[in-house]
């Protein structure tokens, strides 16, 4: 295989790469979740915390192996060279089925929530309007790349702009005095769960806020001295990410009670509303511009995958088809948004989306963690201890999850199940589709 481009990509893009594929729009809406289950500041901050520590473990991790591995890829690459096919395939089949489509049917509902401050309306009002917004960025990426393109530089500007106007708003013109941000007296207020437990549920709205970043991993063999650029990146960016997290998550605190973080529905828009009425539809309405690029961004990119791999005989025939006009994989934009919108009506909430997305994604997390000690020949002292640490925390947020939430945990495992039935009847088929 050719190499895609020439090793062109230095330290700045990489770190740009690795924060503008972390930095996504769970940040306004995940606090509230978090604040649900730890009513305590100092708790909720926390979990970010060590949401941060966590990452900056995984990145350290899946960097050593990007170094070891540049090759286009990233964790498709590194599951297949640890354990084989079945895995590597596996994780394009959960993309399809749990991660990407769960993804796209949790924000979409944060785009609604945020756009029920504009028009208030019931939660089978917004259900349908998710629906209506899939299909309609659905079409619009069938007729091209452009739209796509678009969507990024618009995505990423209100995203940004929309973080720095609440940080700078919370930080200098909060109204909330009374936030101690160093209690931790934990209260239970869901189901008398344990503060490990609590812990442990949290961590699934810090992951999904924090996920994104091993997409500089992806490009490893596109950049410059990669064994040396590649951790800096990841680490800087990840850094640069915890803090803005960290930052904007006690803006809200200045601005509200943890108890109304925890009730809210678009926790950013009602913050600014405290001092500024203008200011929190305005930022209602960047948070709303920022969800939808990512959403079209989503639907866009992902269908690629499933294109490569059918493409290559392993996946459904058919999502190896172009659109003869448009020259996009249609098939494959097309089934991955009627799944979203299955996901979107049997799942209904954010929450059980979120819980159901990050089972999965962990588990696969967790794996390409392991494939350091198999890949890795000359390990350090501490490149084993920041697999373990990841490892160790990933799989208490698997376990935890499979716990307290077997519903959407057992969802996922049955999906990886059919999976692995899927990836025998395609070994079996792919010769004939060869010929």
């Amino acid at each position: 295989m050719e190499e895609l481009k020439k090793r062109e990509i230095g330290l700045y893009g990489l770190t740009m790469i690795a924060i503008g594929s972390s930095i996504g729009s769970g940040i306004f809406k995940t606090p509230s979740e978090i604040a649900g289950y730890l009513p305590a500041e100092g708790l909720m901050l926390l979990v970010w915390a060590l949401g941060g520590l966590i990452s900056i473990c995984g990145a350290l991790t899946f960097a050593r192996i990007a170094g070891e591995f540049p090759t286009v890829g990233g964790f498709y690459v590194f599951l297949k060279e640890a354990y084989g096919n079945l895995p590597a395939f596996l994780f394009g089949w959960s993309m399809l089925l749990v991660i990407n489509t769960g993804a796209l049917a949790a924000l979409s509902l944060v785009f609604t929530s945020y756009l029920s401050s504009f028009v208030p309306m019931a939660e089978n009002t917004q259900l349908i309007i998710a629906v209506f917004t899939i299909a309609t960025l659905t079409l619009m990426n069938i007729f091209g790349v452009k739209f796509g393109s678009l969507f990024a530089s618009i995505f990423t500007s209100a995203k940004l702009l929309g973080i720095l106007i609440v940080i700078f708003l919370g930080l200098f013109f909060g109204i909330n005095h009374e936030s101690n941000y160093l209690n931790t007296t934990f209260v239970p207020t869901q189901n008398n769960l344990s503060l490990i437990s609590a812990f442990g549920l949290a961590l699934i709205g810090v992951t999904f806020s924090f996920g994104g970043y091993q997409h500089a991993t992806f490009v490893a063999a596109e950049v410059k001295d990669a064994q040396r650029v590649v951790p800096r990146a990841l680490v800087i960016g990840i850094v640069i990410v915890s803090l803005a997290y960290l930052t904007i998550n006690i803006a809200y605190l200045r601005f509200l009670p943890i108890e109304q973080i925890a009730a809210t529905t678009s926790v950013a828009s009602d913050a600014i509303n405290t001092i500024w009425d203008f200011g929190g539809k305005f930022v209602s309405f960047l948070i709303i511009v920022s969800v939808v690029g990512t959403i079209g961004i989503y639907i866009l990119t992902a269908p690629r995958i499933y294109f490569a791999m059918a493409d290559d005989g392993l996946f459904f025939k058919k999502f190896a088809e172009l659109h003869p006009t448009y020259k996009t994989p249609v098939w494959a934009i097309v089934f991955q948004s009627a799944w979203t919108i299955i996901l979107l009506v049997f799942w209904k909430t954010f929450s059980n989306l979120i819980t159901y997305v990050v089972f999965v994604d962990e588990i696969f997390f967790f794996l390409t963690a392991m494939s350091f000690f198999i890949l890795i020949k000359q390990k350090t002292i501490f490149g084993i201890l920041w697999a373990l640490i990841f490892m160790t925390m990933t799989g208490f947020i698997i376990a935890n999850t499979l716990y307290e939430k077997p519903r959407e945990a057992i969802a996922g495992l049955i999906f990886l199940a059919i999976g692995c039935a899927f990836f025998v009847i395609f070994q079996k088929t792919r010769p004939a589709l060869e010929t």
